[in-house]
């Protein structure tokens, strides 16, 4: 126990970095797991696309997107989500599947969703590194 306080009071930058790093991954976990948001398998996701019925919304800035993305995804930045709201109004009542990179950016985007009478709002658990994890196809056009 006496190392434990002799690094703190070595190294007190290093334990303020760690506290806020763990402080960022708690806060981010308890607003995903309370946020009754649902959190989807790569191959659910895959079944909701192929079923036709589901949006798919990529909250990765443009450039990201155009690296690669779910087919029939629409693009919408979290920065630009309030003015792209119109776009995606008639489909307040169909599945709506909000992704990003590893699932960081999504909790904002769905507690926005959610708020503006969207009713039936999943994520992509993982986000895109899961859904390339499981091999599944992505277009880049």
């Amino acid at each position: 126990m006496q190392q434990l306080f002799e690094f703190i009071g070595n190294h007190p930058l290093l334990v303020a970095a760690f506290a806020a790093v763990l402080g960022m991954l708690l806060y981010t976990e308890y607003v995903r797991f309370f946020s009754g948001i649902p959190g989807l398998s790569p191959y659910a996701a895959t079944q909701l696309l192929n079923d036709g019925e589901a949006v798919f919304i990529d909250v990765r800035d443009e450039k990201e997107f155009k690296t690669g993305h779910i087919k029939g995804a629409r693009s919408m930045p979290v920065k630009q989500l309030e003015q792209q709201m119109h776009d995606i109004e008639k489909f307040k009542d169909s599945d709506v599947v909000v992704y990003c990179d590893n699932g960081m950016r999504t909790s904002r985007v769905t507690g926005k969703l959610k708020k503006q009478g969207f009713t039936k709002v999943s994520t992509i658990a993982g986000g895109l590194a899961q859904w390339e994890k499981a091999n599944l196809p992505l277009v880049n056009k």
